[in-house]
């Protein structure tokens, strides 16, 4: 019998959730992605501290000081980790707009483009891209321009269906449903554990898929942020997984059958009514939805945080 992440690649695009150059090499995902907190993680090891150098040196030659400089620095390291993680995976690299942008939709569009010019500087072009931008109302505007300029996007932080009905109205490419972080929520504020069969997460996710599936959108699903394998294998079938090391490992050590638990055939399970949202309807949608806002939230913060974080080790490293 094959591991279940042999079995579970021939049924889902499985995706590296890492900047662990390394990591991606051991398991030979399709496409990879990253955010702010990887690339701190993946900053400070001493192997890569070549690519550190190079965007710290790079920002110097720039002739920009203040915040030009370090957002000259920023970009130029996330495009070395993105270069180096393509020569690896055939597929696409997710790479983030800063996360303090999340409410400013010429901002991040911005952004974006100086993005995609600088990975075109470094011969990588935009169809091995994906833009990575907060679901709020103002990063699916964002999304949506882009997406009409054919650079393709990857919408994060999604915790609600109001924030999945928008992206897929607004034809973006990919969206990133968070499973983990839900179920976070839910254990916290209900004082309860749930079986993976029973995991609001995964729970999430489903219903998404069978939406979109029905009213045909195009807009991929990647389910992402997992806390279990059991998540994973509950969602085995879904466009895309993107997958922390330590759970691809888990999986690869796994000879079990794994069932594939979502088709695009699969039989509705509920009556699922088309939705068009005006930006009232769906700040009130998300509003409504107490895990989803407080989720959004909290995880723009801590993406923001961990930028400034990155920002410092860069700051020091330019000192230097």
């Amino acid at each position: 019998m094959e591991d279940k992440l042999t079995q579970l690649k021939k049924m889902t695009v499985v995706v590296a959730d890492t900047g662990d150059i390394e990591s991606i090499r051991q398991y030979q995902p399709e496409d990879a992605t990253t955010n702010p907190s990887l690339l701190l993680a993946a900053a400070q090891m001493p192997r890569y501290a070549h690519l550190v150098d190079d965007a710290v040196g790079f920002a110097k030659q720039s002739n920009r000081d203040g915040q030009e400089l370090l957002d000259t620095a920023l970009d130029r390291l996330a495009i070395n980790f993105g270069r180096e993680i393509l020569d690896i995976v055939p597929g696409r690299i997710s790479t983030e707009v800063d996360a303090r942008l999340s409410f400013d939709t010429e901002g991040t569009v911005l952004r974006a483009r100086k993005l995609i010019e600088l990975y075109k500087q470094a011969g990588i072009e935009r169809n091995r891209i994906l833009i990575k931008i907060a679901s709020t109302w103002e990063g699916i505007r964002a999304a949506e321009i882009l997406e009409g300029e054919g650079i393709n996007c990857n919408l994060t932080l999604l915790f609600g269906f109001s924030q999945a009905v928008a992206c897929a109205e607004a034809g973006v490419f990919l969206i990133s449903p968070f499973v983990g972080r839900i179920l976070d929520w839910h254990r916290k504020n209900e004082g309860k554990e749930y079986s993976s069969e029973e995991d609001p997460g995964v729970i999430s996710v489903k219903r998404i898929y069978r939406y979109y599936k029905k009213f045909k959108y195009k807009t991929i699903i990647m389910g992402a942020s997992f806390r279990n394998t059991g998540e994973i294998e509950q969602l085995a079938g879904c466009d895309r997984l993107t997958i922390g090391p330590h759970f691809l490992d888990d999986l690869s050590k796994d000879r079990a059958p794994l069932e594939r638990k979502l088709h695009p055939d699969m039989p509705q399970q509920e009556a699922l009514e088309q939705l068009h949202l005006d930006e009232k309807t769906f700040r009130f949608m998300l509003n409504e939805d107490r895990m989803a806002t407080e989720k959004l939230a909290e995880g723009i913060r801590n993406f923001s945080h961990d930028l400034i974080k990155l920002e410092d080790f860069i700051k020091a490293r330019i000192a230097d």
